[in-house]
């Protein structure tokens, strides 16, 4: 994992020794004082002769002892760390005019200090009650003073988290558990948490904790070589941002990649969600034995679940005499068999398999592949037992090109996992609809391979589309199986983006998905694979809105294939008619939907957005649309914060608005200029006009940073060009908005003119900056 990076662990034990050296002097000063003015005080307690005094320091200070606990004490200190000491005593009574000379000296010199001063039964006594002090002194290490006083407090501690570790390491499991809640997967995050996030280094804590019970093994090799690495970028960290802080947010990014050697910050993200798999992948399997080991004895007996495949003691081991050197197929034929049991697989069992199991040959035999099939068709259940072949390295020998996607982060709010994860998720969210597809199959290993292509330069969907086609073929598919499987690659993001990027009502564009795709079987391949996809990708990438405008699309297309002509676009609602009879424009809120309807006029849909952005309404999308004479705008909106407000107030905003009489470019004014700047920089917008997607208006697309009054700067800019708005879809993606806009001149045309396209185009780009 380490390659050619540079690790800071000689600087962290570099500066263990050098406060170890700092700590015992100040130890060395504080005590001969206090005992010089307390006298016999200390000493006698013990029993110690008075002779022996004068020479405690060096020969180590009877009765009294530092020692370090936390970052310190585990010789990890990054250089904003705080230190976290323990002054050990055994009752005497100057311990706080020696504890004031030690601390004072910590303060002055500018190092943040977590201290206490604590006698053995009061050590003890607090690590039986505080879970974070009992971690601390589990791995306690003396400093100076008198050794045998911090083994003796040492020892206490370790032997009461044994003999309650049922309760203990209930406590610890909670606790981790409500941390992970808090602050996410640090593999998957765009600013992860070092310490804190699930798989980072408060995990590997954790698991030594769980060591020192003697419950499960300490963390192995590869933990620790991904522990380490935590440990030097939280350490680059501190150096790059000069504080002690832990979430490695985006603007430091590039610069602590450069610190560990590292490319950019790709690189350093790929490694990071590398390391924080690897921890939680041990951390799940530290809880598992575990639970295994304090629930009491196992079941005895083993149960057969497939050919070779047996389950033994809650998990899912090998039949004896089987050798794997001997089947190729045994890997994915367990698998599956885990994963449709619902069952872990035995740790042993995987390693012994990814080191003895044979390559498979190419093509694929039927078993293999249809036991692939049945690991992806498990469902949910198939993620964790994929997550152990992955980390066991057997997913690349079996699929090669799956090292390009492994531990790719995607670096966009919208995606929450690495392209990988989100390949397995999209599979597993797949199998809710084999019963809606006659190739379910087809459905499962295209939703495994959708992005593939990620691993290669240029549009993830065109180069999928060639990876996809060589691993079909290798897997042993029949030639028209691959030629499904490539075009559902090559289209995957065609229904979601045409549904929320193109008008329906539009025939082109519903004739040229009908093209794309070609057969009913293709279309409910990509319609399933549209929401097990959205759904995997994040909230702000799937929602009922987008759901309903796929669903749309796919019922339109369906007819064409079928060979009825394309629908008819929908009239007005027998509400929205009614909304419109009120004639100078009704609003009608339910909740985080807005549908305002007017008489049809130029501007309407840029005005509408500005009334909702003046009342701090955050519009997630929009579709807007013409029937008759009247308009029908339809948002998704959030509140920016706090309650909604009252619709009556938006109508009578709207009103104004129509009537000329209310400057909304003033209010949203104020409102830019009480905002803060972006916090990191962004990409510059674009804007482009969109051939042959419409016979019968002019398709402008604008993608840009998301912010209050974005729809009222577009639209302005159209109104400034003498165009009318005839439909609009608009999305935000996290902090991205993706806006499309079906334009026409005054004659209600499309707009040819080459100078009067790029007159549009540098309008709208001028009122994005």
């Amino acid at each position: 994992m380490r390659g050619d990076v540079r690790s800071y662990s000689a600087a962290r034990r570099e500066r263990a020794a050098d406060l170890d050296r700092w700590l015992a002097d100040l130890f060395r000063s504080a005590y001969p004082r206090a005992r010089g003015a307390e006298g016999r005080a200390g000493a006698s307690k013990n029993g110690v002769a008075e002779e022996r005094a004068g020479a405690a320091a060096a020969a180590g200070a009877p009765g009294i002892a530092l020692v370090a606990v936390g970052s310190l004490g585990r010789a990890e200190l990054a250089p904003g760390s705080d230190l976290d000491l323990v002054l050990l005593h055994d009752g005497r009574d100057d311990i706080a005019r020696i504890a004031d000379r030690i601390w004072y000296p910590i303060w002055d010199s500018g190092i943040g200090l977590d201290h206490s001063v604590r006698t053995v039964d009061e050590v003890a006594a607090v690590a039986r009650e505080d879970l974070k002090a009992v971690l601390g002194l589990i791995q306690a290490r003396h400093v100076t003073g008198d050794p045998e006083l911090t083994r003796a407090a040492r020892e206490r501690v370790l032997a009461d988290w044994r003999a309650d570790s049922r309760r203990r390491l209930a406590e610890l499991r909670e606790a981790a558990d409500k941390r992970a809640e808090s602050a996410g997967e640090l593999a998957f995050l765009l600013e992860p948490d070092l310490r804190d996030s699930r798989g980072g280094l408060r995990d590997v804590q954790a698991m030594q904790a769980v060591a020192a019970a003697w419950v499960a093994s300490a963390p192995g090799p590869r933990v620790r070589e991904a522990h380490e690495f935590l440990l030097d970028a939280r350490h680059a960290l501190h150096l790059v941002t000069a504080r002690g802080a832990d979430r490695l947010v985006l603007q430091e990014q590039d610069a602590v990649a450069a610190s560990l050697g590292l490319l950019d910050a790709e690189a350093l993200m790929r490694r990071l969600a590398e390391a924080g798999r690897t921890v939680a992948h041990a951390f799940d399997a530290t809880w598992r034995t575990v639970d295994r080991l304090l629930s009491g004895p196992a079941p005895r007996g083993r149960r057969p679940l497939a050919d070779g495949v047996v389950e033994h003691g809650g998990e899912v081991v090998l039949a004896r005499g089987v050798d794997p050197g001997k089947d190729p197929v045994l890997v994915l034929r367990a698998a599956a068999a885990a994963a449709e049991a619902g069952l872990p697989m035995a740790p042993a069992t995987v390693s012994l398999l990814a080191a003895k199991s044979p390559a498979l040959p190419v093509p694929w035999p039927d078993e293999a592949r249809d036991a692939l099939v049945a690991l992806l068709g498990a469902g949910r259940a198939a993620v964790p037992v994929w997550e152990e072949l992955d980390q066991a390295g057997v997913i690349v020998r079996l699929v090669p090109d799956w090292e390009r996607v492994r531990h790719r982060p995607q670096r966009n709010p919208v995606h929450r996992f690495t392209v990988d994860r989100h390949l397995i998720e999209t599979a597993a969210g797949a199998a809710s609809f084999t019963r809606e597809v006659s190739r379910p199959d087809l459905l499962l290993l295209s939703a495994l391979l959708h992005d593939v292509g990620k691993g290669w330069p240029g549009d993830h969907s065109a180069t999928g589309e060639v990876v996809a086609r060589d691993i079909g073929t290798r897997m042993g598919l029949q030639p028209a199986d691959v030629d499904t499987l490539a075009t559902v690659v090559r289209h995957h993001l065609l229904l979601p983006e045409t549904a929320t990027r193109r008008d329906l009502d539009d025939p082109v564009t519903i004739s040229r998905v009908a093209e794309a795709v070609g057969s009913r079987e293709v279309l409910e391949l990509l319609a399933a694979l549209a929401v097990a996809d959205g759904h995997a990708t994040g909230p702000a990438a799937w929602n009922s809105w987008k759901a309903g405008l796929v669903t749309d699309l796919v019922r339109r297309v369906r007819s064409v294939l079928s060979g009825s002509p394309p629908a008819p676009a929908p009239a007005l609602s027998a509400r929205q008619a009614s909304l419109a009879r009120h004639g100078g424009g009704a609003v009608r809120v339910q909740g985080g939907a807005v549908t305002v309807v007017a008489p049809d006029r130029p501007g309407l849909l840029w005005r509408a957005a500005g009334v909702l952005a003046a009342h701090r309404m955050v519009v997630r999308s929009a579709s807007a649309a013409s029937a008759a004479t009247a308009a029908v705008i339809e948002f998704a909106v959030v509140p920016e914060y706090g309650t909604p407000p009252d619709p009556a107030t938006l109508e009578a905003d709207l009103r104004l608005v129509l009537a000329g009489r209310l400057d909304i470019e003033q209010r949203l004014a104020r409102r830019t200029r009480s905002m803060r700047p972006a916090r990191v920089p962004v990409a510059p917008p674009r804007v482009n006009l969109v051939d042959d997607a419409s016979q019968t208006a002019t398709v402008v697309e604008v993608r840009a940073h998301d912010r209050p009054g974005l729809l009222w700067r577009i639209g302005r800019a159209f109104g400034e060009c003498n165009l009318d708005v005839r439909a609009a879809r608009v999305e935000t993606l996290g902090a991205e908005a993706v806006d499309v806009f079906y334009v026409v001149d005054r004659s209600g045309g499309p707009i040819t003119d080459p100078e009067q396209r790029a007159r549009i185009r540098e309008f709208v780009l001028a009122a994005l900056r």
